[in-house]
């Protein structure tokens, strides 16, 4: 393998293991895909010929909740990233998650947020279709776009960490796929350049609104009007913010401006916190 994953839950699994004297351990070193073989040797776990793991390294492990850790050449290092912004991908009982400064980019809160990822899709995508998803993230919209039969998903992201990151997750290893294409750009500009009606389907799945303001305006959503063929779908996810002091008034008014560039058929889906609407 040669590259194996670590966060505080498998790092205190092994540390019991160790504990009890077990010579072994079944855990995922992958985030939750597959489950491998682990041996125990006194005070450390051997994953291959180049790569282990010491107690002290595994108890620092469990110590960083909502850390993922990486080993690759036997060097152990967190994945995360600083620049204006703190980027980390965080582990679930699931696939990882990503936050930036604190804030999660997928739901997770009683839904796994591949399986989020899926309800998404599944709103729009029928087989055969050409799919636009718009802020790729970690890649989950795209990949499940692709498994529910998309012909072509074309997925734009501009974040140079969260593609680094999305290049580490093995989650997001199916954008390997030729039927993806991935392109680094800023969307809002990069739909400029395509051509009308060229999507079957749109999944778009901005930051929240503080983080990315323009992608919620009149003007970008009649671009994505624009580029969707006749009777295409769109499935655009808002989150829900202000609820508490203003009640679903957010989306409801979302949705009054994409009935306002001339979308059809706009339904507010508040069990998935978005909006499907029809060309």
């Amino acid at each position: 393998m040669g590259k194996y994953y670590f966060h505080s839950d498998t790092a205190r699994q092994i540390l019991s293991a160790m504990a009890q004297n077990k010579d072994c351990i079944d855990v995922s070193v992958d985030l939750n895909k597959n489950v491998m073989a682990l041996h125990i040797r006194a005070d450390k776990v051997v994953l291959d010929d180049n790569n282990e793991l010491k107690k002290n390294e595994l108890l620092r492990i469990s110590e960083k909740e909502n850390r993922v850790f990486v080993l690759e050449d036997n060097v152990l290092r967190i994945l995360e990233y600083r620049n204006i912004r703190y980027y980390k991908l965080v582990p679930t009982e699931h696939a990882p998650t990503v936050e930036i400064d604190g804030i999660k980019m997928h739901r997770s809160k009683g839904i796994a947020p591949f399986t989020d990822a899926r309800q998404k899709a599944k709103e729009v995508v029928n087989r055969g279709d050409r799919v636009l998803d718009t802020c790729g993230g970690l890649g989950y919209t795209a990949i499940w776009a692709l498994r529910l039969g998309a012909r072509e998903v074309v997925s734009v992201e501009c974040d140079e960490f969260i593609q680094k990151l999305r290049s580490e997750n093995p989650w997001s290893a199916e954008l390997s796929n030729k039927r993806i294409k991935l392109v680094s750009a800023d969307v809002s500009e990069y739909i400029k350049s395509l051509e009308s009606e060229l999507f079957d389907s749109i999944i778009h799945d901005p930051p929240r609104l503080s983080l990315a303001g323009e992608l919620y305006g009149e003007e970008f959503y009649r671009e994505l009007y624009r580029l969707l063929a006749k009777g295409g779908k769109l499935f655009h996810y808002t989150g829900t913010p202000y609820l508490v002091r203003r009640g679903n008034t957010f989306s409801v008014n979302v949705a009054k401006r994409l009935q306002g560039v001339g979308f059809k058929k706009v339904l507010v889906k508040a069990h998935l916190m978005g909006i499907t609407a029809v060309r």
